[in-house]
């Protein structure tokens, strides 16, 4: 296992971090997966056993039962991982159930601990965006968090370019904690995060999170151009988290990433897997399965390298069309594009 550092902090994460979506069902999670608390211990034996060594959960998932199951199951052996949360989601029908502020954030903080039988979080990672609640005191919150010893570093996730950029200004003024990473949806998929988040977090010193890598399940190739799609599964223009734009462009990934792994001998997704884990940026995927042979699979990816040939296969039929104002930029400014810019737009440059 390839351990990366995280950001600018001194913490090193594990190359995949292992999801806990699945942990619980219930609710709005049913379809997503309704892992037990036996399921979910060996699952974590797995990871261990791989070399994983973060394990990411969120409030919200299943309402807080995926953080119970995750605290049980890690009874005993709870020094062994970096434990990851997220708050900002509605956790109650209150008028401050939800969001970024002071109030819900310390609470929020408080029932994660109790939920997950710990005194502190490793990362604690603002979920979404709020765009009412002033920066400082959301970032003073985090702060005397950290200052407690009930968490050790902070992150965010689904924040824009600007979003991101603006709260780590706020840290420095103010001599606050800062992002050390941001999560964010990722994939051979959709890359429209290379737009501005990737960029961002390159020149800023933030280290990626990558959640859904396999685009849910999309890129795991069983969904093909011409073929009838498992039982039970969706059309690809039913999804919408993530949502498919261009479904041509998203088979002809997927059939490349299939012959790929064909070539390899491994699946389409330890592909696109080992693809992402390659793109610059890129700290930790997160992935988690509903079943203990997926898991397997998407560990092993870890160990996979693709040529050069194969990534520029990948890479052209995976890229994003050019909006503005990169068009305009590879045509004039190529000369002084930076190191953030350049890790995306190097094939569009003449």
């Amino acid at each position: 296992m390839d351990y990366r550092q995280l950001g600018r902090s001194g913490l090193r994460v594990s190359a995949l971090t292992l999801g806990t979506m699945t942990f619980g069902g219930g609710d709005k999670f049913a379809n997503v997966g309704s892992t037990d608390l036996d399921t979910a211990r060996r699952q974590i034996d797995m990871c261990l056993d791989a070399g994983v060594n973060m394990i990411d959960t969120a409030d919200v998932y299943s309402n807080g039962l995926s953080e119970e199951i995750l605290g049980q199951a890690l009874a005993g052996r709870r020094d062994d991982v970096l434990v990851a949360t997220k708050a900002r989601m509605a956790m109650g029908d209150g008028a401050n159930d939800a969001g970024l502020s002071r109030h819900h954030l310390t609470r929020s903080c408080e029932a994660s601990l109790r939920r997950l039988g710990t005194d502190y979080i490793d990362l604690y990672q603002v979920h979404e965006w709020d765009g009412v609640t002033p920066m400082e005191e959301t970032l003073g919150t985090l702060d005397d968090l950290v200052r407690a010893g009930k968490v050790r570093y902070v992150g965010c996730s689904n924040f824009s370019g600007w979003q991101m950029s603006k709260a780590l200004g706020v840290s420095e003024r103010r001599g606050l904690e800062r992002y050390v990473s941001q999560q964010v949806y990722y994939s051979l998929q959709s890359r429209d995060a290379e737009y501005e988040i990737v960029p961002a977090c390159i020149d800023q010193g933030v280290g990626i999170l990558v959640w859904s890598p396999l685009a849910g399940g999309l890129l795991s190739g069983k969904y093909r151009r011409g073929q009838q799609a498992p039982e039970g599964s969706r059309h690809l223009t039913d999804w919408n988290e993530p949502p498919v734009r261009d479904e041509e462009q998203t088979y002809d990934v997927i059939e490349a990433a299939v012959e790929i792994g064909e070539a390899h001998g491994v699946s389409a997704a330890q592909v696109a897997l080992a693809w992402l884990l390659g793109r610059p940026g890129v700290s930790s995927l997160v992935v988690g399965a509903r079943t203990e042979e997926q898991l397997a699979d998407n560990l092993a990816a870890a160990d996979l390298e693709l040529s050069a040939d194969e990534r520029a296969r990948l890479d052209e039929l995976s890229a994003p069309p050019l909006i503005y104002p990169h068009w305009h930029q590879t045509k004039t400014s190529a000369d002084r594009l930076g190191p953030g810019d350049r890790a995306w737009l190097e094939p569009f440059l003449d």
